[in-house]
């Protein structure tokens, strides 16, 4: 195991760099960890900003991912407000914008992901706003009220947490996408419509197959032209098209960039000595046998301490199913698995009743799926992934039958 001469630097403060940083010393390393963040504030998670932190139902504290006094007793070097500027693997030093040199010995790139912008007229008006730091969240609760008029620009999970919460808080809410229905691109058009009727049953304004052409007003935004002609009123516009991997640093470094740092199943990029996880890390997964990039807390949580382990030269093969989580207004969801493809899908319990699962299904066999409202499915769920076999569709679509028996292997 490496000793106290050693220096570990992790670039991005975030909850993938905070959980390495506290796994490297779980696992006994006792040299020196510095963690550096261009945010003012401690590492926090990121899902609470589009639901309960947004709303005011947690502050900081209850998001952030350690207590404020977890760094120091835990001779973590905590540096906020630091930009790191460049990466020189051949003198494996990390220079901040400082102009100071920090030397390391192993070095994990844990940077995230920026809100994609739109490129229109109006894009740069007061009140054109994205989420993805709390500041970001900050800004958008101070004008979420019953007299706000928002337009939520993008149906993904952002996109559709966002406008959820600002009806809670009383908002009035439009929302705009070019697909037919909202998270059409990775839930697919069935269970995509489930969440456009949620949103419409709780009084959304939807705009499905359409694009944005402008965003109007003087200095502050005031409406919304859509490509069809309609205009919107808006008193805030919330951008919600998808983030892009914060990989400069490892471009100019040399690193093998692909959307995403590329790293393999051990988490370790082009360069040796570099490791990258969570949303900037495009990962070899050996369970699906191609690369994956995950923009989603879980694979924060969970690549963190993964690459700390192969940073002290543990044998770590990261091969978890991906999982996300969704809540949106009384419908609670967790999604398990990887479905780019699929050629049906199986539902299990009425949709219309608030609980139920649904399968996607490629070649008869289970390649995600997703449990909305019912807590108790998740392991048998995570069996029949890992199943990987052809299942009866029958059987998966009926509540008597038990998920557990089809996951089991068939007998001789």
């Amino acid at each position: 195991m490496p000793g106290t001469a050693q220096t570990f630097v992790i670039v991005g403060a975030s909850l993938a760099g905070a959980k390495a940083a506290e796994t490297l010393r779980a696992e006994g390393f006792d040299g020196r960890i510095v963690l550096l963040g261009d945010e003012a504030r401690r590492p926090y998670e990121r899902p609470p900003l589009s639901k309960e932190y947004l709303r005011g139902e947690k502050d900081f504290d209850a998001v952030a991912v350690h207590s404020a006094g977890f760094y120091e007793e835990h001779d973590i070097e905590l540096r906020t407000s630091t930009s790191v500027v460049a990466i020189k693997p051949a003198d494996r030093a990390v220079t901040l914008a400082s102009g100071e040199h920090v030397d390391y010995d192993r070095l994990l790139l844990t940077t995230g992901a920026v809100p994609r912008r739109l490129a229109i007229d109006g894009a740069g008006l007061d009140g054109v706003l994205h989420l993805r730091s709390v500041e970001d969240a900050d800004r958008l609760r101070h004008v979420l009220s019953p007299k706000a008029q928002v337009v939520v620009i993008g149906a993904g999970w952002i996109g559709a947490e966002v406008a959820a919460s600002a009806r809670q808080l009383g908002a009035a809410v439009s929302m705009v996408e070019l697909y037919g229905v909202p998270l059409e691109r990775v839930l697919g058009a069935e269970v995509g419509a489930i969440y456009r009727d949620l949103h419409a049953a709780h009084g959304v304004d939807l705009h499905f197959g359409v694009g944005v052409e402008a965003i109007t007003g003087t200095k502050s935004v005031k409406s919304v032209r859509l490509s069809d002609g309609t205009v919107l009123p808006a008193s805030a516009v919330v951008v919600g098209v998808g983030v892009a991997p914060r990989t400069e640093l490892a471009e100019a470094a040399g690193l093998a960039v692909d959307n995403g740092v590329v790293v393999d199943e051990h988490l370790q990029t082009s360069a040796p000595g570099i490791f990258a996880a969570g949303d900037v890390a495009n990962a070899h997964h050996p369970r699906y046998g191609t690369r994956i990039r995950l923009e989603h807390w879980s694979a924060a949580l969970n690549q963190g301490p993964a690459a700390a382990r192969s940073m002290l030269g543990h044998d770590v093969v990261y091969d978890r199913t991906p999982y996300f989580f969704s809540d949106q207004y009384d419908l609670g969801m967790e999604y398990r698995g990887w479905a780019p493809v699929f050629d049906q899908v199986v539902f299990r319990g009425d949709p219309s009743s608030g609980a139920f699962l649904c399968f996607w299904l490629r070649e008869s066999r289970v390649a995600a799926a997703m449990n909305a409202n019912i807590w108790d499915a998740g392991d048998a769920i995570e069996a029949l992934l890992r199943a990987d076999r052809p299942i009866d569709t029958a059987s998966l679509a009926d509540p008597d039958s038990d998920l557990a028996d089809l996951a089991a292997p068939p007998r001789a």
